[in-house]
């Protein structure tokens, strides 16, 4: 009962006015301090990481960003507590609470752009790859322009930018190509059966070993691979610098100095397709076979005649009702 009055005087009341907590110059002078040691901390603590990762050798990308973040913190901070200085009825508590209705009603709103904010603290926190690094992912490849919170910039191996949302650069296969120093390539190569096999394996180690765009360690190496029909498969393995265009200069003067050298010594490089030349009596044959052939063929009428049973009912009488 006594509750229920209390309800009623208070909203009966006509005077009641809502005002705001008073705010003072001596509260605001204070309040624009602590904004502005928020802020100086934040600079001081973004330069201090940045600092930090890099004297841990990790990327630039991840110094700048996580360097960010850190000033965002201490900013962040720094209005909070002028807003609790400069109007004292506002508790740290409510400040808190309204910023974690903020950040729901956020999440909620933007759940993409916060998925990819996520994925890249992940990925550059991991250091797996950074700025320069030539890497592959889905069906893109080339080298890495740029690394921010929400996005990997990539220039293609054909000069197009493409910009990888970090959700599938955390999701998908990344091969980084420049993880490594170097890198081995393959080439196949088939040989005639009837060739020296050993003697064609020296050869072309020898000539791999004497080219500047191959490693000498590890050693190059020509292993036979499969047998076809009537070749041997020889597979050249050599190692060259990791960059894009390092290994394709590697494969062209690998084939170009091999097949050179093979030319020179004599060795046959052999496919498994045949093309056979008839002898005298295969061409008799196939001759007369044609020839008879064409004997037996009827001929065909002349141009603009008509057929014979087409002429004699043309030749009938017509009979008529």
């Amino acid at each position: 009962m006594a509750m229920t009055a209390e309800l009623s005087m208070l909203f009966a009341a006509p005077d009641v006015e809502w005002q705001l907590p008073p705010v003072t110059g001596e509260g605001l002078l204070w309040g624009a301090g602590a904004l502005v040691v928020g802020f100086l901390l934040g600079r001081l603590g973004k330069l201090a990481v940045r600092a930090l990762m890099r004297w841990r050798g990790r990327g630039d990308s991840s110094a700048e960003v996580f360097g960010r973040l850190t000033s965002w913190v201490w900013g962040t901070l720094g209005v909070a507590a002028a807003l609790t200085i400069i109007f004292p009825s506002v508790k740290p508590v409510d400040v808190l609470g309204g910023v974690g209705v903020i950040s729901i009603a956020a999440g909620i709103a933007f759940q993409t752009v916060l998925g990819n904010m996520f994925a890249g603290i992940v990925l550059l926190a991991r250091d797996r790859f950074r700025v320069g690094d030539q890497i592959a992912v889905d069906e893109y490849s080339g080298t890495v322009t740029g690394m921010r919170l929400t996005s990997t910039s990539l220039r293609t191996f054909d000069g197009r930018l493409v910009l990888i949302p970090n959700a599938v650069m955390h999701s998908q296969i990344v091969t980084v190509q420049t993880g490594f120093e170097a890198v081995r390539t393959t080439v196949a190569l088939d040989l005639d059966e009837t060739t020296d096999l050993d003697r064609a394996r020296r050869i072309a180690e020898q000539v791999m070993l004497a080219l500047p765009e191959v490693i000498d360690v590890p050693a190059p190496e020509a292993l036979l691979a499969s047998i076809g029909t009537a070749t041997v498969s020889l597979e050249l393995r050599f190692w060259s610098g990791a960059l894009q265009l390092e290994t394709r200069h590697a494969r062209h003067a690998v084939i170009r100095g091999v097949l050179a050298a093979f030319a020179d010594q004599g060795i046959v490089t052999g496919s498994d397709i045949h093309v056979f030349e008839a002898g005298p009596q295969l061409a008799s044959t196939l001759s007369r076979i044609a020839s008879g052939i064409t004997a037996s063929a009827p001929s065909a009428p002349p141009v603009g005649s008509r057929p014979a049973t087409a002429a004699a009912a043309d030749d009938t009488p017509h009979e008529r009702d």
